[in-house]
């Protein structure tokens, strides 16, 4: 079993980071399923909080926010957007992907929804997977009792990352 984490310190890094490598791995021949934040998409909000996720390794790009109006201060995850997102990466060839890239291992996850099948498909077909984890306490905990503390965490640096991603390679 191969899963690795990725934290990157800076509003919106680990997003960034997770969405090169993935450009990267694709244009050289590596059949990654996943998704990362879709870099060309500006949010409507001060705090970034506007996000459309692409679907590796072509597409779609699925809105997973709401707009909630002004002033809301609540979770603007849209549920829809993610069982959306989770079902084309679910739908797609999972089983015989070189690799398994998920922006964010979050709370819809640490909750035991969102992309937690995803990844027990990926890592029961030896499939390595990398995911973006956030600081927060709850997550991380929700993460290694998924994981049974068996990820590594890799340093956000994009030779690191590529390498990692590389050895996993069939």
């Amino acid at each position: 079993m191969r899963i690795a984490t990725l934290t990157a310190e800076g509003r919106g890094e680990t997003d960034r980071l997770l969405a090169e490598l993935a450009e990267t791995l694709i244009a050289e021949g590596v059949k990654a399923a996943g998704i990362v934040k879709h870099m060309a998409h500006e949010s409507q909000f001060d705090n970034g909080c506007d996000m459309h996720v692409r679907v590796l390794p072509d597409g779609p790009v699925i809105p997973i926010t709401q707009a909630l109006g002004a002033g809301s201060d609540a979770c603007r995850l849209d549920p829809a957007g993610i069982a959306a997102s989770v079902a084309a990466v679910e739908g797609g060839d999972l089983a015989h992907a070189d690799l398994l890239i998920l922006n964010k291992f979050g709370p819809e996850e640490a909750e035991g929804r969102g992309f937690r099948s995803a990844i027990a498909t990926a890592l029961e077909a030896g499939v390595p997977v990398l995911v973006g984890l956030g600081m927060g306490a709850q997550t991380r905990a929700a993460f290694d009792e998924f994981t049974a503390g068996m990820a590594e965490a890799l340093p956000a640096e994009p030779g690191a990352l590529a390498a990692w991603c590389r050895a996993g390679r069939v």
